[in-house]
C-alpha cells in the first residue's frame, strides 16, 4: 500500500526523483509540488528550526536542467492523468495549489536560478498550468542582489508568481541565533525592497519558543518597527505568513524548541496586522 502523504511529512525522497517532490502544504491546502534545487543539503544559513538531515553550508550544486525537465513533466502527468493522487493524497487536498522552489537550502544559490525559472515557465505552459496554479520562490532573501536571480523572479512575476521572504527576527543577535547568519538587517531591508518590486512578495515569519520561553517584548517590538518602516519607506507587501513549528527540527539544539501557544501567536499576529498589513496565521 503506497505511503499517504500528510502535513507532517516533507520528506524530498517522497516521488523517488532527484530535484522534485510533492508536500500536502498546511498553508496551502492542497499539493504542493516542491523543486529542490539543494539535492546536496547544503544552505548559507543554518535556521535552529530547519527539518533538513545532514545540512551543511555552501550552496547548490550544478543544476541537471534537462533531468529537473524530465522529472517535472513526468511528475506533473502523473498527477493530472495517473493515479497518485487517488493512491497517495487524502481526499480534501486533491489538487495542485502551486510549484515551490524549497528544498534542502536556499534555492537562489543556484548559479541556473533564471534558466530554472524558465525551464518551470515553459512546462507550466506545456501543462495549461500558467496562471492557474501559483510559482512560489520560498528563500531567505539573502542573495536577490544577483542578477540571475532578478531576471528569475521578474519571469516569475509574469507567471502571477510570489516570494516569500523570510524574515524570523529583525535584530542582528536574532537572526545570529534563529537563522546562524551574520546578514545586516540593511541588506534585508534593500533585498526586500528589491524582491517586492519584481514580484509580489509576502514575508514569512517562524515564531516558536527557545527553552521555553517566547521570542522576547523587544524582539516583538524590533521586528514590528521594521515593517513599519519598510512600510513607510514605500515597499509594498502582500502581507506576512505567520507560522509556528509543525515537524521537529533536524538541527543541533532542536530539544530547545518548541511551539508557541495559539493565543500568543494570535496576539503577535494582531500587533503586525495594525500595521496595516493582513496575516495568514499557521499554528
Amino acid at each position: 500500500m503506497p505511503k499517504i502523504l500528510t502535513t507532517l511529512d516533507h520528506s524530498r525522497e517522497t516521488a523517488g526523483l532527484t530535484y522534485v517532490y510533492p508536500v500536502v502544504s498546511r498553508r496551502a491546502g492542497g499539493i504542493s509540488v516542491g523543486v529542490n534545487l539543494n539535492p546536496n543539503n547544503a544552505c548559507n544559513w543554518r535556521c535552529v528550526y530547519c527539518q533538513v538531515p545532514n545540512l551543511k553550508r555552501g550552496g547548490a550544486p550544478v543544476i541537471d536542467l534537462e533531468r529537473l525537465g524530465q522529472e517535472l513533466r513526468g511528475f506533473l502527468r502523473d498527477l493530472l492523468l495517473g493515479d497518485f493522487m487517488e493512491q497517495r493524497v487524502p481526499p480534501e487536498a486533491r489538487r495542485i495549489n502551486d510549484i515551490a522552489l524549497s528544498g534542502n537550502g536556499e534555492p537562489t544559490s543556484a548559479k541556473e536560478f533564471d534558466q530554472v525559472i524558465a525551464l518551470i515557465w515553459e512546462v507550466m505552459h506545456e501543462f495549461g498550468l500558467a496562471g492557474k496554479i501559483k510559482l512560489i520562490l520560498i528563500t531567505n532573501g539573502s542573495l536577490i542582489h544577483r542578477g540571475c536571480v532578478q531576471r528569475g523572479i521578474r519571469r516569475m512575476a509574469t507567471l502571477g508568481g510570489e516570494v516569500w521572504f523570510k524574515l524570523d527576527s529583525a535584530t542582528q543577535e536574532g537572526m545570529r541565533r534563529i537563522n546562524g547568519t551574520r546578514l545586516s538587517l540593511q541588506r534585508v531591508r534593500e533585498n526586500l525592497g528589491t524582491a517586492a518590486t519584481l514580484c509580489p512578495t509576502w514575508l514569512q515569519t517562524c515564531a516558536f519558543a527557545l527553552d521555553a520561553q517566547p521570542p522576547s517584548r523587544s524582539e516583538r517590538r524590533a521586528y514590528c518597527q521594521f515593517v513599519s518602516e519598510l512600510l513607510q519607506g514605500g515597499t509594498r507587501l502582500q502581507g506576512v505568513l505567520l507560522y509556528g513549528l509543525a515537524r521537529p527540527s533536524m538541527q543541533p539544539g532542536a530539544e530547545r524548541l518548541s511551539p508557541l501557544p495559539r493565543e500568543w501567536m494570535e496576539d503577535f499576529a494582531g500587533e503586525i496586522e495594525a500595521l496595516g498589513l493582513s496575516v495568514k496565521l499557521s499554528v
